[in-house]
């Protein structure tokens, strides 16, 4: 759809005041045709809006993405705030939601306020304009992620050896913080929370393909493709929620390779997913801080490969169920990790195919294990080696903090 409007004209006030300055210290750091195009893109010119926008990408990777400038993650987030009011004036809704789905993900935090307003207004308008055009909705036996009539046999079939038959991560209901404290956190110790998300509305929501494409459907998601990170053939796209919610549909009578949304900060991104879970209480035992809060959402099959992560972690499973294998800290040289840098906190061992003649420590080598139900939350402590299988469609989130004092 796309018919231009005098309504679709969208105010950006931080945009508005702070222009001028965020243009002066683009112009300082050499940035003097970005400064020509943002003028003319200011003034609706669509080209320039996207040619301003295409140098900032190439500034955001020129290098590291810890040594981009600031500036020029701003100038990113400018860029896509003027393509996006163009695109909304024309009736263009889609196209504007993209370009400041882009700010939001790439973009810095100057003129996030501007970005999340307008992606409040463009949603509304582009939910309006599907309801005019009298989109029909799925029929309601396709509407349910995950069926209730799983076979639960078949569905443990696919786990790696020796699953199931070593000791279990205990499941406790009504654990106080306190008793958290003390029993768990403190001595470093995995534990299931059987009752600590009923509340959430993500609880009965997220199972509903049409709430999710209501809310988030039109919005764009940078999503994983292949079989996991350590794998040559997995690459990064960016696909709009409701290609990916299709994809996951069709991915047990597809041989493409799975797509998954993996720890993506979704809920910085999509405010109306946010308000529908809560930071678990137990995330704030030891007095330490909220880290990151990010997204696991894939189909059946999708796998997290044996690592660690260096700060307590509470994964919450919404819709959907996991296996989780869990191997000590300690164990780290059994393990075999990387010796690169930037894998050094993964494994060597494919526990889907393990070759023991290759990995022979791994042989007796102890380890934890569980189903993550809906409804459940893991701990997993820092430096705890873990590995993740969705045994159905899931989606999951997880939630990192670290103790006081540290880092």
């Amino acid at each position: 759809m796309s018919t231009a409007n005098s309504d679709n004209h969208l105010q950006t006030p931080i945009l508005d005041s702070e222009s001028a300055q965020l243009l002066q210290a683009v112009s300082q750091h050499g940035g003097y045709a970005y400064v020509s195009m943002a003028a003319r893109a200011a003034a609706g010119d669509l080209r320039a809006a996207e040619a301003a926008r295409e140098m900032a990408w190439e500034q955001l990777h020129s290098g590291p993405w810890h040594s981009v400038l600031p500036v020029w993650r701003d100038a990113y987030s400018m860029a896509c705030l003027h393509v996006a009011k163009v695109h909304a004036i024309a009736g263009e809704f889609s196209d504007a939601l993209r370009a400041l789905d882009m700010g939001l993900i790439m973009g810095g935090p100057l003129l996030k306020p501007d970005l999340h307003s307008l992606v409040a207004i463009v949603s509304a308008k582009a939910r309006a304009a599907r309801v005019s055009e009298k989109q029909q909705q799925c029929p309601k036996s396709d509407r349910r992620l995950v069926p209730d009539d799983l076979d639960s046999k078949e569905l443990l079939g696919v786990l790696p050896t020796k699953s199931l038959s070593c000791k279990m991560v205990l499941k406790r209901s009504g654990l106080s913080l306190e008793g958290f404290l003390r029993e768990y956190l403190l001595p470093g110790y995995p534990v299931i929370i059987s009752d600590g998300m009923g509340h959430w509305p993500a609880r009965t929501k997220w199972n509903d393909m049409d709430y999710l494409k209501r809310v988030a459907g039109d919005r764009t998601v940078p999503v994983e493709v292949g079989k996991n990170y350590l794998y040559p053939e997995w690459k990064q796209e960016l696909i709009t929620f409701s290609q990916f919610l299709e994809r996951i549909k069709a991915n047990g009578s597809s041989s493409a390779a799975p797509t998954y949304l993996a720890q993506h900060p979704l809920f910085d991104q999509i405010n109306e997913l946010r308000d529908d879970i809560c930071i678990p209480d137990y995330c704030f035992a030891g007095g330490g801080d909220l880290r990151s809060l990010n997204a696991w959402f894939g189909p059946a099959g999708t796998v997290t490969p044996l690592h660690h992560d260096p700060h307590h972690n509470v994964l919450a499973q919404v819709v959907g169920k996991k296996y989780i294998r869990l191997y000590l800290a300690s164990l780290s040289e059994e393990l075999y990790p990387y010796t690169e840098t930037m894998l050094c906190n993964s494994s060597q061992v494919d526990l889907d195919n393990l070759d023991e003649k290759e990995f022979p420590k791994m042989r007796d080598l102890e380890f934890l294990d569980c189903i993550l139900e809906e409804g459940d939350m893991l701990y997993i402590p820092p430096k705890w080696w873990h590995y993740v299988r969705s045994l159905t469609t899931s989606l999951s989130v997880s939630f990192w903090w670290s103790e006081y004092g540290s880092s």
